[in-house]
């Protein structure tokens, strides 16, 4: 499934989709004759570790040259300034209430002016994995910031002969164009002081601007591949995908969705003591076929907290990049880094492929199960849901809490339960959309939800045991699942010290509160963004029908 990359002149006008203000002002951009570019992955590798303010580490890369990096390479760790995290206040959309494009063009053609002072780097990736979905990205980025270019190549797919002929044998996707995401980390606008980063979604391209921290450019490359997947029949998931086989050979592909820090990475990796010959498709960006349920990852790497893995944790043998962590010389003088966010929260690491010893870039066996992953004090460790449509209304009121991988705005509680559309913020097209294609799978498919408390039931901490036993239990078919009090589309399963009481009034009420607080959300849908994001009317009744039957 390709990108265009090249059109014939007489389809080079305005009725041609490839073809925006927006577009076409990131696009020219590539083009100046201040532009170099740099693909190669080795030598973004000595860019980067010969850019001002990288530290070379004395821990090495792992296997390098199988991940396409020269002998010998090193960990490099590479530090941005205040932000430590995505900026949501950033993000402007084109189509969304408000936004005006000829507004934006301003700044965009601003912005392009002042890179004529500047050497530019343009290099490209893959987005996507397999001949079913593969796609091509273009960056342009100036000089100085070499290790966001080196980052880039490594958390997407850099270009080889091995997927060169993959691309070349895809299926072409429609009249979609490349990606183009041009960044300018220094620029600055009165009109964003704290930076933009703004797409134009329905044309493929993107301009970040004032934005330092490598994760916008992931995300924002992440934001116009999931558009592309979503237009052409694949649900756009943010979270993990793994395939466990038992021991009398029976499989179970299980996906988990949530945001940072709500456990989808440690889930999608834990080993499970090996009970099960476990092989993992991806910890964050996937896509599932609504044709035949397969899945695709992505990204070859992964891009993880460092805050849970202190400097001797094995899982650290992986590391390639490191952002916003610390460095300190050992008892030997080898400079090692200083990870669990001690110098700052967020603390990051690209891991290689080759962290997950069964690693695979497509499933063609079809997703059996959908976990959503919440931190929500009304529930217990576990939910099964068993109506479609409270299934994916549930998903789509998916409750949680800020984590530190993301820049608040002054005054924004960071403790407080908001809710993340299947968890995934990095959206562009109607929530709908999503709505219909989750529900479109746990109607027509047949694939199992649940909902997984990863935080507090009451006032007791949720253990990362118990959240593992539980994904055992689905998978071997010994979850012994019960009405969930008097709702008998959801059930449970008793979890010692998490037992709901439905005699327990002020239970009763807490739990009518959260239900009837994701009704608020959805009414409050129908104005949000000009109500681009409103729901059917069923998603609704769904949950009213919920709050009805709590007595």
């Amino acid at each position: 499934m390709s990108t265009k990359s090249k059109f014939p002149r007489e389809q080079i006008n305005a009725g041609n989709r490839a073809f925006s203000a927006s577009r076409t002002t990131i696009e020219t951009a590539f083009y100046g004759n201040n532009v170099e570019k740099r693909v190669d992955l080795k030598e973004a590798y000595e860019m980067a570790k010969r850019a001002q303010g990288t530290v070379v580490t004395d821990m090495p890369v792992f296997e390098p040259e199988k991940i396409g990096l020269p002998a010998g390479a090193s960990v490099l760790l590479f530090n941005d300034g205040e932000t430590v995290g995505r900026f949501a206040g950033a993000r402007v959309i084109l189509g969304e209430k408000g936004v005006d494009e000829g507004e934006i063009a301003k700044v965009l053609r601003e912005a392009v002016f002042q890179t004529r002072y500047k050497t530019m780097y343009h290099t490209q990736a893959y987005i996507g994995l397999d001949e079913d979905f593969i796609i091509k990205a273009n960056l342009l980025i100036p000089k100085t910031y070499e290790n966001t270019l080196y980052n880039w190549l490594l958390n997407f797919q850099y270009i080889n002969p091995f997927y060169d002929e993959m691309y070349l044998k895809s299926k072409p996707v429609g009249d979609e164009p490349d990606i183009f995401i041009l960044s300018d980390p220094d620029f600055k606008h009165p009109k964003f002081p704290d930076g933009l980063a703004y797409f134009d979604p329905e044309h493929n391209c993107a301009c970040l601007l004032g934005m330092r921290y490598f994760g916008e450019h992931k995300k924002g490359t992440l934001t116009l591949a999931w558009g592309i997947a979503n237009r052409n029949g694949y649900a756009s998931c943010h979270g993990g995908l793994k395939r466990m086989i038992r021991k009398d050979g029976k499989k179970h592909v299980l996906g988990v969705f949530g945001l940072s820090g709500s456990g989808k990475s440690t889930l999608t990796h834990a080993k499970h003591a090996g009970k099960y010959d476990v092989t993992v498709l991806h910890d964050d960006a996937y896509i599932i076929s609504s044709e035949n349920g397969s899945t695709v990852a992505l990204e070859p790497s992964y891009f993880d907290k460092t805050q849970d893995y202190p400097l001797t944790s094995p899982d650290n043998k992986f590391l390639i990049t490191v952002q916003n962590c610390g460095a300190t010389p050992d008892e030997n003088g080898k400079t090692v880094l200083v990870t669990e966010d001690i110098r700052n929260g967020n603390g990051r690491a690209i891991k290689s492929k080759l962290w997950a010893v069964n690693r695979v870039d497509k499933m063609d066996e079809p997703i059996n199960s959908i976990v959503w992953l919440m931190k929500d004090h009304s529930l217990p460790p576990v939910v099964k849901i068993e109506n479609p449509v409270l299934a994916s209304a549930m998903g789509a009121c998916l409750a949680t809490k800020r984590t530190t991988a993301e820049k608040l705005a002054e005054g924004v509680d960071r403790d407080a339960l908001v809710f993340e559309p299947y968890a995934n913020p990095f959206r562009t097209y109607p929530l709908a959309e999503d709505y219909e294609k989750f529900k479109y799978l746990f109607e027509k498919r047949g694939v199992a939800c649940y909902v997984i408390n990863t935080g507090h039931f009451l006032s007791g901490k949720i253990p990362k045991e118990a959240t593992i036993g539980i994904l055992e239990a689905i998978v071997d078919g010994s979850a012994d699942f019960k009405n969930f009090g008097p709702l008998s589309e959801i059930k449970t399963i008793d979890v010692t010290g998490f037992v709901p009481d439905f005699n327990d009034a002020a239970y009763i009420e807490l739990l009518k509160k959260q239900m009837e607080g994701r009704i608020v959300y959805i009414d409050s849908l129908k104005t949000f963004k000009g109500g681009r994001d409103e729901l059917p009317a069923e998603a609704r009744s769904g949950l009213e029908n919920i709050t009805r039957k709590i007595r």
